[in-house]
């Protein structure tokens, strides 16, 4: 059964104003009275019910974090960074997958601000923002992962994937390929359609064009199924080079490609993806691929949640940007 404060109080014949002082005041409380209550503590075996004291004081020591897909690590490791930053400062974070579903995303945000907590993280799965706004307007921060921030009111932390994309596609065209095909989906998600539209600029100035090869999600499931679209190709209609939207599409089509033993790589097709994942590395070829700081990213966005809670009109920047950065390695070096 659960201890109550006040039978603390009976044991240790105090007032439940007294154990509560000593629970959340003790200096207020004279030393012999603090270790009476202890001792009753100890002896009764009672547990302090924090969520409900936090509620009460109207705000958790918890982030809710809503991301895309938790099987990726690119996202594992936002969390990481996240929590780390959030552990220096006594809070907690909550990671809920919305699996690329707005259903499911919307549901995330309806328990987080039912549980008041201190602010959201999300990388959102559509353009529309609304519900977003509307819980900045009732008092919970919200800070955009992955996803830059139109709103000057809705901090961000993104990385400039039309840069990335741009990045890799000259890469590839820098090696010598000419038939490229993008591989990703879908493209509602912004930091797809971000990186087709970065690789489409760049291949234009080229001259050189870009196939588009759809894809229902961004997992290693659909990167071999892609892979295999491409392989039942004769090979003079295939792609010179594969530009994949993350790593785990890259590493699907790698799987594809290396199993059949059909097609070569890099000698025939060359592969690039994006994130640049532990796995990327790991990869029976090595992968290059476009990289994302993921800790970092997920580091910041607790420091800019912390900042619009403590000093909500202070000047400081509210989108933070970074850079891709290029990753070479023998799935394009050959």
């Amino acid at each position: 059964m659960t201890v109550s404060v006040r039978e603390v109080a009976e044991d240790a014949g105090v007032s439940v104003g007294t154990v509560s002082n000593v629970l959340n005041r003790p200096e207020k409380v004279s030393p012999a009275t603090v270790s009476r209550v202890q001792a009753s503590i100890a002896r009764l075996g009672f547990v302090r019910n924090d969520a409900a004291r936090q509620l009460r004081a109207g705000r958790s020591r918890t982030i809710g974090l809503v991301v895309l897909d938790i099987r990726n690590p690119f996202f594992a490791e936002i969390a990481r960074g996240a929590e780390e930053r959030a552990d220096e400062n006594g809070l907690s974070v909550l990671v809920a997958n919305s699996d690329e579903k707005q259903q499911r995303e919307a549901r995330h945000l309806d328990l987080f601000e039912e549980q008041r907590v201190t602010g959201v993280l999300v990388t959102p799965v559509s353009e529309s923002l609304p519900r977003l706004a509307q819980m900045q307007e009732r008092g919970t921060p919200i800070v955009l992962v992955d996803r830059e921030s139109h709103d000057e009111r809705m901090a961000s932390v993104a990385v400039d994937d039309v840069e990335g994309g741009r990045v890799a596609m000259e890469h590839l065209l820098s090696v010598g390929r000419r038939r490229i095909a993008f591989v990703g989906g879908p493209v509602a998600l912004r930091q797809v359609a971000d990186r087709l539209s970065g690789a489409q600029a760049a291949a234009a100035e080229e001259g050189a064009g870009v196939e588009f090869i759809s894809t229902s999600a961004l997992t290693v499931e659909e990167g071999r199924r892609a892979g295999r679209q491409i392989l039942a190709r004769n090979r003079a209609d295939r792609p010179d080079a594969v530009f994949a939207a993350n790593d785990l599409l890259a590493l699907g089509v790698l799987q594809s490609l290396v199993m059949t033993g059909d097609a070569r790589v890099p000698e025939d097709i060359a592969l690039i993806g994006y994130d640049d994942i532990d796995f990327a590395a790991a990869a029976v070829i090595p992968l290059s691929s476009v990289r994302q700081p993921a800790a970092p990213i997920g580091s910041t966005a607790v420091e800019l949640l912390l900042r619009s809670i403590d000093d909500p009109d202070g000047d400081y920047e509210r989108n933070v940007r970074f850079r891709p950065e290029l990753i070479v390695r023998a799935s394009t070096a050959g």
